[in-house]
């Protein structure tokens, strides 16, 4: 397998223990958004470390069925708070059954997977869970209603979730002690929740949209406590990236042809928040050529207004959303592709 270190002279400093660290993410140059087809995690965390083996993730199967869904996955972090699985979807319940403890075995063993593929890997390692506004949509209370209309309870799961991350974090680096871990936070719901998009449980109305500043404070509150850097992503239409990066996020991701709104990227970029930029589609299509992707990222660069030399260390390609929906081959296709196309976006 092959890896690079990824520490610049000036981004270190020494841990606790004597030990030198790196201070900030170090990015490569392609990685994923996190999902892929199949269901066996050796074979899909080979997959990964073999097509962007300078930033792999922690790959997510959602083909294996109830639990390691996106909502699912998240509530397996979960810190004394419980779901269950019903006909409409999770929801909170006091105790643990066995729709959580399936979600818990399939992350342990994904965990597995990583120490066994990935345990000499040196360098960066992103890890994907859905964040505290859409893992609040995503859940039912007792009630019946979504979790994210209670204060009370949004403020309980996002404290959960942050001790969860955490634990995961440790977890992660114990298999891989030469990783620096990047958390990704999958905020696809954000949008819904700050324009009143959401409906509600019965499918009949919406929820009432919820203020710019309270979905900050949250969002901030969670990456303030996160034992590593985070990156946000929202391949969502309207992905409010000021509102991310205002909430301490180091990157943004998203899908290159959803996002217009060219001042917040460059307002972005010039504060030194990251980009992961989504390329390709994440469903089968026909590429085309790696070049031509990255004659297309050149181009929206030059729009931006920014040096053509700085791009490189600027961006990461990804695909534009996880790629549960495509085949293996199609998944590997556009692995493969990002990665290549990222070559071409470096300074001559």
């Amino acid at each position: 397998m092959t890896s690079a270190t990824h520490l610049p002279d000036d981004s270190s400093e020494p841990g606790a223990d004597g030990e030198v660290r790196s201070a900030l993410p170090v990015w490569g140059p392609a990685t994923g958004v996190g999902s892929l087809p199949g269901t066996d995690p050796v074979e899909a965390m080979r997959l990964v470390v073999g097509e962007l083996p300078d930033l792999p993730h922690l790959p997510e199967l959602p083909g294996r069925g109830a639990g390691s869904d996106l909502i699912g996955r998240a509530a397996a972090l979960l810190v004394d708070l419980y779901v269950d699985l019903t006909p409409a979807g999770w929801r909170l319940v006091a105790r643990p059954g066995a729709d959580l403890r399936r979600a818990r075995e399939a992350l342990a063993r994904d965990l597995d997977a990583l120490y066994e593929v990935a345990e000499r890997y040196v360098g960066p390692l992103k890890i994907q869970v859905a964040g505290p506004w859409t893992l609040a949509a995503g859940l039912e209370r007792s009630r019946g209603d979504r979790a994210v209309v209670d204060a009370g309870a949004r403020r309980d799961l996002a404290q959960s979730l942050a001790e969860g991350i955490a634990a995961h974090v440790a977890a992660v680096s114990a298999r891989v002690p030469g990783a620096s871990v990047v958390v990704q936070l999958d905020e696809p719901s954000v949008p819904a929740v700050l324009q009143g998009g959401l409906p509600t449980v019965s499918g009949f109305g919406k929820l009432s949209a919820i203020e710019s500043n309270v979905v900050e404070e949250q969002l901030t509150g969670l990456i303030r406590q996160a034992s590593a850097p985070v990156v946000v992503h929202c391949c969502a239409q309207r992905a409010p990236l000021d509102l991310f990066r205002a909430a301490g996020a180091q990157g943004l991701s998203f899908d290159l042809g959803l996002v217009q709104d060219l001042d917040a990227v460059g307002t972005a970029i010039e504060a030194g928040t990251h980009l992961l930029v989504g390329v390709v589609p994440g469903t089968d299509t026909d590429l085309g050529r790696p070049k031509a992707t990255a004659t297309r990222v050149q181009a929206w660069w030059r729009e931006l207004g920014f040096p053509a030399e700085e791009l490189a260390g600027a961006v990461t390609l990804t695909p534009s959303c996880g790629l549960a929906g495509a085949s293996q081959a199609y998944a590997r296709t556009a692995m493969a592709h990002v990665r290549e196309a990222a070559k071409y976006l470096l300074p001559e």
